[in-house]
């Protein structure tokens, strides 16, 4: 019987560029046996109430093509279902595909992986921030990272990359460590100044960046980076091996595992799978097995 799969599209993944694969993904699907429907939403709001709608209709898997925000959008509508999750990667940096194993720069190979649709059980995380709570699949980061983010996303200049280099550069100047307390599964509790804490479930983000590189999506456990206070200089030295995930062997650099973490600071926001989450004080949960992902 022919797969039924509702193929949720960012049409403004990479600039807009991304649109050129989608017909070959499309056919390829389509030449491989599976009734495909697309679904393309007015904004993010839009997307996930056709994708909730689609998932309703019990098709054999809903496949994000896109990015991990695309990726992160999908997770609100299958998770606590028996829908699975394909994912075929089409944005910049594709980290949870990449941490799943999946042919992250390479979607047709990631369309072929969709048809085998071998579905396995894999851990979500629950964030909890004020009043609003989501699920995310890869990793929520807050401190220099994600004032980075807010600094980036207020500009209109330069476009494409060049405004997070910007926004670097800028908050290098300004920036303090924070003081942060860490809650660990209600009994232990951390308090000290850090540059920054990445909550992951699995191990990269920022297209190829390692933060948490002992991560694993199906332990049932979250893993908790910090990055304490140092200088800048010490700090400009030491983040660059998070592309390795050599940062964790750094005298400044601690990692612990929890099932829940809460994070609690002033003045910072947290992102998750690159999407802003809102502003701290979070809750971050586990769920295991929330999710089945065709991989």
């Amino acid at each position: 019987m022919a797969p039924q799969i509702a193929l949720l599209v960012n049409p403004a993944a990479r600039g807009g560029r991304t649109l050129r694969l989608l017909e070959p993904v499309a056919r390829r699907l389509r030449a491989g046996g599976a009734e495909l429907s697309v679904i393309v939403g007015s904004d993010a709001a839009d997307a996930l109430e056709r994708a909730c709608t689609a998932v309703a209709e019990r098709p054999d898997a809903l496949v994000a093509f896109g990015g991990d925000g695309l990726v992160h959008l999908a997770v609100q509508a299958v998770a606590g279902t028996d829908v699975p999750l394909g994912i075929i990667p089409a944005g910049t940096g594709n980290d949870i595909a990449a941490a799943l194993g999946l042919a992250h720069r390479d979607p047709l190979a990631a369309a072929r992986t969709v048809l085998r649709m071998r579905a396995r059980p894999l851990d979500a995380a629950r964030v909890r921030a004020g009043e609003s709570e989501e699920l995310f699949a890869g990793v929520l980061c807050c401190g220099f990272d994600s004032r980075v983010n807010e600094r980036a996303n207020r500009r209109t200049w330069p476009p494409g990359k060049g405004r997070y280099l910007v926004a670097v550069a800028e908050e290098l100047r300004a920036f303090r460590p924070i003081p942060f307390r860490v809650t660990l599964d209600d009994d232990e509790v951390v308090e000290q100044e850090a540059m920054m804490v990445a909550v992951g479930n699995t191990s990269s983000y920022g297209a190829g960046m390692r933060v948490c590189p002992d991560a694993s999506p199906d332990d049932g456990l979250l893993d908790v980076m910090m990055v304490g206070a140092v200088s800048k200089g010490e700090f400009l030295r030491v983040f660059p091996g998070v592309y390795r995930g050599t940062h964790v062997s750094h005298r400044a650099v601690s990692v612990r595992r929890a099932r829940r973490v809460r994070l609690e600071a002033a003045d910072v926001v947290a992102y998750a799978d690159g999407e802003r989450v809102g502003p701290v004080p979070v809750t971050c949960e586990i769920q295991p097995g929330a999710l089945r992902v065709i991989s």
